[in-house]
């Protein structure tokens, strides 16, 4: 009985290497076989592969040894960042943010564009992404044409196989095929991916959860999203769905379903703010929690009350989680966090309150206010994700 195609098997065998190296580099041979559980041989002729694609270099520790030390150096493999270049991006409602990185994770330019493109036409979206990607590859002194691959990150749920965004705050239309719309621009094959699935990436290669395999990141902002890493790889649904935490069901009444986003989404919490001056304008110019921030400081009490309704909604949402993944950790990142100490202080009490007994030691809850390059990072490393998946030839990606 057939158990296993072997070019699959060889690819996932080449991922595991390439990820370790990446992980624990400069490392040895034996290390890498230690770390996959690959035999030796396979790991050799993996490597010996990666070199020859002009993937990873060797180095001897050698270098580095007293003169006088006996015995053959160990050559450590490591990868090599001149392999390729990637572009990442976040989309927001009132923000474009870029980097452009090497194979290794590394950046090497960064670009904002602050402008309002909520329900602007898909078509002007599309031009001012592609202005941003090229201003950002620009700054590096590159071309388009010396860059392997494009990850957008977009709120909302996103189909990470077809690159169809079905819906999202920044778009007035759903089944969006964003990634059709943005490729012929740039020649390049681009990814659409949810923005949340980039920044639970960014936390594994980069971040707060670098060297755990499991974990999961909500995120809190216009859209709550969530995101599931299982074995190193970020869990997707059916087509490779994003998944939208607000529509999660709390309860049901006579006047209908009650879901997260009524009670801990960034327009709930707003509105039951003032409904003109000061902070009326700061909703439409996208600071609504900017804004939010000023009235809790001054005692507002409608406010206030908002964020504390919303902490302790995502609380039991987050213990409802644990009860589910029983993660090591869970991180909670976005703008939502900005409302401070009645906002978080109510959110752990809801998870203390709403976590079974037998789970209450298991996860660790972690505050992240990373900025926007570091998401925008988070969907480089997707790309590069995608390419250390591909089959290479000298020349490159064989995309």
């Amino acid at each position: 009985m057939k158990t296993a195609d072997p070019e699959l098997m060889r690819a996932i065998n080449r991922l595991s290497v390439l990820d370790a190296i990446r992980r624990h580099g400069p490392i040895s041979r034996i290390e890498i076989s230690k770390r996959t559980e690959l035999s030796t041989s396979t790991v050799s002729a993996i490597t010996a592969s990666l070199i020859d694609d002009g993937l990873i270099l060797s180095r001897h520790e050698g270098d580095l040894r007293n003169a006088t030390a006996r015995g053959r150096p160990r050559v450590m493999l490591e990868l090599n960042p001149e392999a390729s270049r990637i572009v990442g991006a976040k989309i927001a409602a009132t923000r474009m943010t870029f980097v452009v990185a090497n194979f290794s994770g590394e950046v090497l330019s960064e670009f904002s564009l602050p402008v309002r493109i909520d329900r602007m036409p898909i078509d002007v979206i599309a031009d001012l992404v592609e202005d941003g990607v090229r201003a950002c590859v620009m700054d590096t002194g590159l071309t388009l044409a010396e860059i392997d691959m494009i990850c957008l990150g977009i709120p909302g749920v996103v189909e990470h196989r077809t690159g169809i965004v079905r819906s999202s705050p920044i778009f007035s239309d759903e089944n969006v095929d964003f990634a059709a719309v943005m490729s012929p621009r740039f020649a390049i094959r681009t990814i659409v991916e949810s923005d949340v699935h980039a920044v639970t990436l960014a936390h594994h290669w980069f971040g707060k959860a670098r060297h755990l395999d499991d974990m999961v990141l909500i995120s809190l902002e216009r859209t709550l999203g969530l995101g599931v890493l299982h074995n190193r790889e970020l869990f997707r649904g059916a087509g490779g769905l994003s998944h939208n935490l607000g529509d999660l069901v709390l309860g049901s009444s006579a006047d209908g379903i009650s879901r997260l986003a009524s009670l801990a989404g960034e327009n709930a919490i707003l509105g039951d703010g003032p409904r003109e001056g000061l902070y009326a304008d700061a909703i439409r110019l996208g600071r609504g929690i900017s804004h939010a921030q000023t009235l809790i400081a001054a005692k507002d009490a409608q406010i206030t009350s908002a964020a504390e309704r919303a902490g302790e909604a995502v609380g039991v949402t987050v213990a409802n989680i644990v009860t589910l993944f029983a993660p090591p950790r869970v991180i909670l990142v976005g703008s939502s966090l900005a409302l401070g100490k009645p906002f978080i202080d109510r959110l752990t009490g809801g998870f203390n309150s709403a976590i079974p007994p037998s789970l209450a030691d298991v996860s660790e809850l972690v505050f992240d206010d990373a900025d926007d390059f570091f998401w925008a990072r988070g969907a480089a490393a997707v790309a590069l994700y995608e390419l250390y998946e591909s089959p290479w030839s000298t020349t490159g990606p064989a995309l």
